[in-house]
């Protein structure tokens, strides 16, 4: 579930030694499965752990997990990294915004899984979202366009050259085509 480097499992051994005996790391996802998911790690005294937690063992500690963070923790990775900048804890979690699906889910799941963890995360940096209206008998994936992206002057090369390429090589013999059924409207929203 989380990977913990050696040297990240080090570095929480030395913060761990000057805290109360029994204490371990809490991992956690704040917002699972939503836009705004963040991910953390906090002290955890024994008195904090719950029932239903999950303990994973490391050197020295246990790493500590919650049963609603759990399943967005599938391949998260901390590591300590040390660059002319100084040492710094990372933590990446591709799965905190979106719950991993397996990979033989249904076709609309694999895209929403792929809309909600690859494209609006890049859309995001814009003010705009995209999201699946349906895909039709055809293999039309029909998108529609919010926030930003509404009435933006580059949806166009957007939606070609960025997210339908992206798509029919990810789903390829599955999708035909990506259309876009927005009402596109300039205004104050618009990225431009």
């Amino acid at each position: 579930m989380v990977n913990i480097s050696e040297q990240a499992q080090a570095h929480f051994g030395k913060l761990l030694s000057q805290q109360q005996d029994g204490t371990n790391i809490r991992v956690f996802v704040v917002n699972p499965g939503t836009a705004k998911a963040e991910c953390g790690v906090s002290y955890c005294p024994p008195e904090a752990v719950e029932e239903t937690d999950i303990r994973l063992p490391f050197n020295g500690f246990d790493a500590v997990v919650d049963e609603e963070s759990a399943p967005y923790l599938e391949d998260a990775e901390i590591d300590f990294v040390t660059d002319q900048m100084g040492s710094q804890l990372t933590l990446k979690a591709p799965n905190a915004k979106a719950r991993k699906i397996a990979d033989d889910a249904p076709l609309i799941d694999r895209i929403n899984y792929m809309i909600e963890t690859e494209i609006n995360p890049q859309l995001a940096n814009h003010g705009g979202q995209v999201m699946l209206v349906e895909v039709t008998k055809e293999g039309a994936a029909v998108l529609q366009f919010g926030g930003g992206c509404n009435g933006c002057s580059m949806v166009d090369v957007t939606l070609k050259e960025g997210i339908e390429k992206q798509m029919l090589e990810q789903f390829a013999g599955e999708i035909t085509s990506v259309k876009d059924e927005t009402e596109h409207q300039a205004g104050e929203h618009s990225y431009y």
